[in-house]
């Protein structure tokens, strides 16, 4: 089944900050993304999520800048490897499959292991859309040529479907890379119960960037 990208705009009158592209993972599609979408385009970016990473080039075309590509689970593989050859300003990357394929899962347990969230696993269980079993499956891998455009790495601290510790290290290894552990969450860190948090967290990226500072304007501790 081919699926039309899913757009979010900013509220009429509102200053137009930049362009998000969404790459979703295994099994899902761009229509699962409309908690996520709102929130950067309620901040003013416009933001649409595409069914294939063949349809990131023309969402790029005429987009206002800066272009960040946001993507999950196999989406992140995606984006970091687009990244290397489309002209984008940077990259968000959830849930980043490094460590292997987490194997044969019966549809409850692959919800468990997505989301915590009651809100999202309900829209995952009752979506004829959704390609259930494909989480099991070999993920892409790492992508061959590391991006140099800043990156925001962000996974999930009770990932039981791909190891943090993978994704930190591999985060650890780009240019401009900064990592971010959500503590309980899952391997769907977008889509998890603390969805808020990871979207804040993905505005001020997005502000720091437009800023050009390179560094988070909230500085912890």
């Amino acid at each position: 089944m081919t699926h039309a990208p899913a757009r979010w705009a900013p509220p009429e009158g509102a200053t137009v900050r930049g362009t998000v592209v969404v790459l979703p993972g295994r099994g899902e599609h761009p229509g699962l993304y409309a908690r996520l979408g709102a929130r950067p385009a309620f901040d003013g970016y416009r933001v649409v999520a595409v069914a294939s990473p063949d349809d990131v080039a023309g969402e790029l075309r005429g987009g206002p800048v800066p272009v960040v590509l946001l993507g999950s689970d196999t989406g992140a593989i995606a984006a970091l490897t687009l990244a290397a050859r489309l002209p984008v300003h940077a990259v968000v990357a959830a849930g980043l499959p490094l460590s292997g394929a987490a194997g044969d899962l019966p549809w409850e347990s692959e919800l468990q292991a997505r989301t915590a969230c009651p809100v999202h696993r309900a829209l995952l269980d009752t979506d004829e859309q959704v390609r259930r079993g494909t989480l099991g499956s070999e993920p892409a891998g790492i992508p061959a040529v590391i991006p140099r455009t800043p990156a925001l790495v962000l996974h999930g601290g009770a990932d039981t479907v791909a190891d943090p510790k993978a994704a930190r290290a591999y985060a650890e290894m780009l240019p401009a890379g900064r990592f971010v552990l959500v503590g309980t969450g899952r391997h769907d860190v977008l889509n998890d119960v603390d969805h808020r948090s990871v979207a804040a967290e993905i505005v001020q990226f997005l502000e720091w960037l437009r800023a050009g500072t390179r560094s988070p304007a909230l500085v912890r501790g």
